[in-house]
């Protein structure tokens, strides 16, 4: 295969419900963001994010923010599915400040994509324990956006 070929799997809305400074630490600086919930939906699952989830956030030297992130997603037929992703989030220094500060800015002004992986025990979704996932973000002030796509 000499392509790389995608479907949209879901549309997932986060909602952060305050920050744990961890402070400046060797690799940068550290804080944690608690997820206290959201929602997911696409073609094939649909449902709510779990509170609990969790998003290891790291701003390095060079700028760039770095997230790592854990959450819970209880499907509308109940199935839980473990998500995780790691991202990439940077760009203009005056674009990055409003985002920071929670203002609107349009996603094609800084690059933020995400690579996701899933586990579950439900019957019903375990092909997602057999796909990787890509998306593309954005951080309109309500809460962090993305759109997720299974790799064919």
């Amino acid at each position: 295969m000499a392509e790389i070929r995608t479907a949209h799997l879901m549309t997932l809305k986060l909602a952060v419900n305050g920050m744990q400074a961890v402070g400046e630490t060797p690799s940068g600086n550290r804080r944690v963001g608690l997820v206290a919930g959201g929602t997911f939906e696409g073609p094939k699952l649909k449902g709510t994010v779990l509170p609990g989830g969790a998003d290891w956030i790291m701003v390095r030297g060079d700028g760039v923010t770095t997230l790592d992130v854990r959450i819970v997603l209880q499907t509308d037929d109940g199935a839980a599915i473990g998500l995780q992703y790691r991202g990439l989030r940077h760009g203009p220094e005056a674009v990055m400040a409003k985002v920071n500060a929670g203002q609107f800015v349009d996603p094609s002004e800084y690059y933020f994509r995400t690579t996701v992986t899933f586990e579950t025990a439900s019957p019903k979704y375990a092909w997602l324990n057999k796909v990787f996932g890509i998306g593309t973000g954005s951080r309109p002030p309500e809460g962090p956006v993305y759109e997720i796509f299974e790799v064919l």
